[in-house]
């Protein structure tokens, strides 16, 4: 396939662009700074803004199979980067009539009912209230891409870390997860390269969780 990333200099980006570069596919990764991704025979890099499909990035998602944006924000002030940016994602798919879009987003914008008191506490009460503009921006992103004609699945992923790659982890869609333990980055992007053809997660938010 012919993927086109977003995100890709960040931990879940880098993994799922050396992950899809292994398994034969030709990736276009867009960054800021072109230096900060590793090269190869079958990568294109291209340098620009999400926040700014106008200044070129956005002609080249014609011809891609998918879009998958690993997209976020490092830091606890107002951010647009999720649904501005994915405003833009969107314009320039159907421009280059691009159909396929997966995007992360996080587990912790809708808690099962059944998770830990303690864990409510944790997250309802410490986690956010301090990533607040994060998760806001986050959910106003989720409402853009479901409101789009695009064949797209939104992942929330659990508590990412740096661990190896198991190719093992738990799966719900349409519904919370419940117990959803920490995923590895690697885990992830496994995920979002493995199911782009998965036609039952079209359409879908789709919870992860390590085993």
């Amino acid at each position: 396939m012919r993927l086109f990333v977003l995100g890709a200099s960040g931990g879940t980006g880098a993994q799922l662009v050396a992950q899809a570069l292994d398994a034969g596919h030709h990736v276009t990764a867009l960054a800021r700074d072109p230096a900060a991704i590793p090269g190869h025979d079958r990568l294109t890099v291209v340098r620009g803004d999400v926040l700014e499909p106008h200044g070129g990035w956005g002609r080249e998602v014609a011809g891609h199979d998918a879009v998958l944006s690993c997209l976020g924000s490092a830091h606890r002030r107002p951010t647009t980067v999720y649904s501005q940016g994915m405003i833009g994602v969107i314009a320039a798919m159907r421009d280059g009539g691009v159909r396929r879009l997966s995007c992360v987003t996080s587990a912790t914008l809708a808690l099962s009912p059944s998770a830990p008191l303690g864990r409510r506490l944790l997250i309802g009460g410490v986690v956010r209230p301090l990533y607040r503009h994060m998760y806001a921006d986050m959910t106003r992103m989720e409402g853009i891409v479901r409101a789009s004609d695009l064949d797209w699945t939104i992942v929330r992923p659990p508590r990412l870390t740096d661990g190896a790659l198991t190719g093992t982890y738990r799966i719900s869609a349409d519904r919370p997860l419940p117990r959803g333990r920490a995923l590895s980055r690697a885990d992830l992007a496994h995920y979002l390269l493995g199911h782009l053809d998965d036609r039952a997660t079209w359409r879908a938010t789709v919870e992860l969780g390590g085993r």
